[in-house]
C-alpha cells in the first residue's frame, strides 16, 4: 500500500524530531530526560538515557531514510513511544521536574499527549491505513 504526500511529509517530521530528541538525549538536554527513568529499570539512569537517545535518533533516521520499510520502522517507532511511556508516568509519579515538565498539572497532562506520537508513528506510515473519508480501512 502507497502513503499519500501528507503521511509521507508526517513521516520525516517524526522522523527528524525523533532524531533531534535523541541528539538532545546525548547533549543539553540530557540531565532533564534523567527525571523520566522509571526506578524499576535495571540500568544506570544516565546510561538509560543515552541508550534511549541513540535508539531515537536510529529510529528518526530510519523512519525519514528507509521508505521502503516505513511499515516495519512505524510499527517499532510506535512501540518505543509506548515502552518509554512508563517514564513519563514516574516523572508524574514521583513530581521530577524535567524538560519543562515542573508542575503536577504538566507532568500529568504530559500523560495525555503520549497516543499522539504512537499514532503519528502508526498512520504515516500505512501501518492504520486511512480511507479518504477520514475512516479505517478494513
Amino acid at each position: 500500500m502507497t502513503t499519500t504526500p501528507l503521511q509521507d511529509l508526517a513521516r520525516v517530521g517524526l522522523g527528524t524530531f525523533l532524531a533531534g530528541a535523541g541528539l538532545s538525549h546525548l547533549t543539553f538536554a540530557r540531565r532533564g530526560f534523567r527525571a523520566q527513568v522509571p526506578d524499576f529499570v535495571p540500568l544506570d539512569v544516565d546510561r538509560t538515557v543515552v541508550l534511549s537517545g541513540v535508539a531515537e535518533i536510529a529510529l528518526g533516521t530510519a523512519l525519514a531514510a528507509l521508505p521502503s520499510q516505513r511499515r516495519r520502522v512505524g510499527t517499532v517507532a510506535a512501540l518505543f513511544f509506548t515502552a518509554v511511556f512508563p517514564g513519563n508516568v514516574a516523572q508524574w509519579r514521583h513530581r521530577r521536574d524535567g524538560l519543562g515538565l515542573n508542575s503536577d498539572r504538566t507532568r500529568f497532562l504530559r500523560l495525555f499527549a503520549q497516543p499522539v506520537p504512537i499514532a503519528v508513528a502508526l498512520w504515516s506510515t500505512g501501518v492504520l491505513p486511512l480511507r479518504r473519508d477520514g475512516r479505517t480501512r478494513r
